[in-house]
Order: C-alpha cells, then structure tokens, then sequence
C-alpha cells in the first residue's frame, strides 16, 4: 500500500510570528485518518519569526527531534543545555518523566524554518535527555545517511523507539534505494525540491505512506532534500 498526500492537505495554522503546517492532528487541527503512522506522531512544519519563538513549555513521554532548513532555532532547557541548531544539525529530546524547553528566533530579519518531529518512545518514563549532531551535505549527497535510529548505529542520534530517520540530498541522476523488512512502515517527507519516490512525483512538503513494501526508491531529484523513516507498526 502506498499513499500520497500532498503538501497542501496538511492541516494549517498562521499565528502571525508563527506559520505551521502540521502532517498529522495537533493543537487545533484535528483529523481521524491523520493522527500518526506508526510511533511517527507529529511532522509541523514551522517558519518562525525574526525575534520571536516558543516560550518556556513543557512535555513527557516523547521523543522530540529538530530538523533546521533555515536560519538557526535557539533552544534552553531544564537539563541546562543552551543551544542553537543550525542547517546539517539533527537535535533529540527525550523527554521522559517530564523537561521544559525554550525555542527561539534570535535573529532580528530572517525567519527560522524547521521540521518538529515527535515519535511515541518504546518505553516511558525514562530519564530525560538530550543529544545534537551535524552531518555535512556531503555525507547526504546522493545517498540516504542515518541520523536517528533506537542503537545509535553510524552515529546517529538515539531514541527509545526502533525507529530508523535517514536525510538524504538528490539531484539529476542520483538515486538511492531503502529496503523495508516485512511487517515495517515507511514514510518519506519532501523537505525541499522534487524528486520520484516509488513512481510518484513529489514536491516540497509531499508525503508518501508504505505499508507491505519491500522498499522505498528515489530517484530524479530536483534540488531535493529528503527525510525517509524506517518505522515498526505501533502495538
């Protein structure tokens, strides 16, 4: 099974300081057949404002990651970790028993955008937690290169889930090939560009849900940049 969804079903929201456009059901965007594929719960897609930003909040029980295209995100937390993500770096939390956080536009002209992505961890309760990885685009160049997996294989960031993100960048003739064992999902989102996945024509923001596919097969980028998860079924 394999299906489409385009950038443009995504549910909305435009704040003024924040434009989102959220992949499955969040805040006030509520949809039955958009809750979550597998442990993947939630893709927004958030541009933020020069000085503007997430204040203090908090979350449990979920695996948070950060995925920077533009500008930097400034982000504190109550673990005492200060940071700014920037484009090729990969940020994870942990939330576990329960964190604060911050995210922030601390420039004063340019706009932030980023990929928030959380996935319903295997376990809960765990001890919070945070990690942050960059990866040139060299390593993404014509290949899908490991970023989040559960056993922290090549590097990667970890998460407590047997879920497996790769980042890759695609154009002209470069092509990759994911292989899905039996039983396991795959997700792939367009961050940027066009490319061919399985047959299908994506553009920037494009979705494509597989289930009992043996693999995932890109091919014909434009300018592409490409997130595609390796996800077990949720129990």
């Amino acid at each position: 099974m394999i299906a489409l969804r385009r950038a443009n079903e995504r549910g909305h929201a435009n704040h003024g300081w924040l434009d989102s456009w959220h992949s499955f059901s969040f805040a006030d965007y509520r949809d039955p057949a958009h809750v979550h594929w597998g442990p993947l719960r939630v893709i927004n897609e958030d541009r933020v404002a020069a000085g503007q930003g997430f204040g203090t909040h908090s979350h449990r029980d979920m695996e948070i990651i950060s995925y920077v295209l533009e500008g930097a995100l400034g982000h504190k937390d109550s673990m005492g970790n200060a940071a700014s993500i920037v484009p090729g770096e990969v940020q994870r939390l942990s939330a576990g028993t329960g964190i604060t956080h911050s995210e922030y536009n601390y420039d004063a002209t340019g706009t932030t955008h980023f990929l928030q992505i959380w996935i319903i961890p295997k376990f809960t309760g765990v001890t919070p937690s945070y990690e942050q990885r960059s990866w040139s685009a060299a390593e993404k160049r014509g290949r899908l290169r490991l970023v989040v997996s559960g056993d922290g294989a090549e590097g990667s960031v970890t998460i407590h889930q047997d879920a497996r993100l790769h980042a890759g960048l695609f154009d002209g003739d470069e092509a990759a090939t994911l292989a899905l064992a039996p039983g396991r999902l795959g997700y792939v989102h367009l961050v940027r560009g066009a490319l061919e996945v399985n047959g299908h024509a994506l553009r920037a923001g494009d979705a494509l849900k597989l289930r009992d596919e043996p693999e995932v097969r890109l091919r014909a980028g434009q300018d592409a940049e490409v997130l595609v998860f390796d996800l077990p079924p949720l129990d």
